[in-house]
């Protein structure tokens, strides 16, 4: 007597729990657009900020007084101009001579938003409200240009980023919602939304990467942190049976598929894609057969079964424990 399991074309279904990381996607790292000497750096690692609040400041003597030049060029270059402008209706002023002073005009301006620029940068504000994550200079040391002092992130920003196999990409779609735990945190449930698929496979791995954002961001929640994911995914629809069905000998994989007359017929096969207890089928079956899912103590090529049901099966294996 054995139960059969009929060969049947449907997606392959998986659930498993991927890992990965916590990370914040609005992360800035602050680098100084002049050079000079660190006068302030008013906050450490940890501290949260506004946005707008002063982070860094760097020594402004040499282009204050850059400044200050410009100013007054600019001041006296727009007198020589409005001076020349008088004369000129009396003709006791060039054409060539005005048009010299109005370009002198226009330079001692430019230069004079380039050291107002050059002095606002030496002032560095957050550019949003988040947490420092590092502090990589301090207060006179001596940093040439576009060096990197501060990093700050958006600690509300965090997402979990995981690496899932191609075979059940396909299935996951933006705006889904997945349950994830961080270890660090304990076993507390949080939920997620897919927010983003890369459109590349990795060659190696045969993997792709999603993007998960956390509903909401509980606290102790910090960039780095191992992550795990329970996904939900399928494939396209397959051949499969249940993997127990497949059996191994020396001559590779087999079943016991059952003939139109009852008979259990030794059949080579090829499996391919795994998904939890279930196997896809590559050759060897058809849609349709019957193959043997239990009872295979005794069975050998061309025995003559008799098919019966999960439930008498389970009767049979109670009375053989207790005989």
């Amino acid at each position: 007597m054995v139960e059969v399991v009929t060969l049947q074309r449907a997606p392959l279904k998986s659930s498993k729990i991927v890992t990965g990381s916590l990370e914040a996607t609005s992360t800035v790292q602050i680098y100084n657009e002049e050079q000079g000497r660190i006068t302030k750096i008013p906050v450490y690692p940890g501290d949260l900020v506004e946005k707008n609040d002063i982070i860094l400041e760097l020594d402004n003597t040499i282009i204050h007084a850059q400044l200050d030049k410009a100013v007054a060029t600019h001041k006296q270059a727009l007198l020589d101009y409005k001076r020349v402008k008088k004369l000129q209706p009396r003709k006791l002023a060039s054409e060539e001579l005005v048009a010299r002073t109005e370009t002198a005009v226009e330079q001692a301006r430019a230069e004079l938003a380039l050291q107002q620029a050059k002095l606002n940068h030496t002032v560095i504000k957050a550019p949003f409200a988040g947490l420092i994550s590092e502090r990589l200079k301090e207060p006179g040391d001596i940093v040439p240009l576009h060096s990197h002092i501060l990093t700050i992130y958006d600690p509300v920003t965090l997402i979990a980023k995981i690496n899932v196999s191609e075979i059940i990409l396909h299935s996951i779609k933006i705006n889904d919602q997945v349950e994830l735990r961080v270890d660090a945190l304990g076993d507390t449930a949080i939920r997620g939304t897919v927010t983003r698929k890369y459109p590349v496979i990795n060659s190696s791995t045969r993997q792709g990467t999603i993007e998960i954002k956390l509903n909401n961001v509980p606290e102790g929640a910090y960039p780095g942190q191992l992550t795990r994911v329970k996904i939900e995914g399928e494939t396209k629809p397959l051949p499969y049976l249940p993997l127990h069905t497949v059996r191994h000998d020396t001559r590779g994989e087999y079943v016991f598929r059952i003939s139109k007359d009852n008979k259990a017929e030794y059949t080579s096969i090829k499996t391919g894609i795994q998904l939890g207890e279930q196997i896809e089928i590559v050759e060897g079956l058809s849609e349709g057969d019957r193959v043997v899912s239990k009872g295979f103590l005794k069975l050998r090529n061309n025995t003559l079964v008799k098919i019966t049901s999960p439930d008498q099966m389970q009767r049979i294996d109670s009375t053989n424990k207790t005989d």
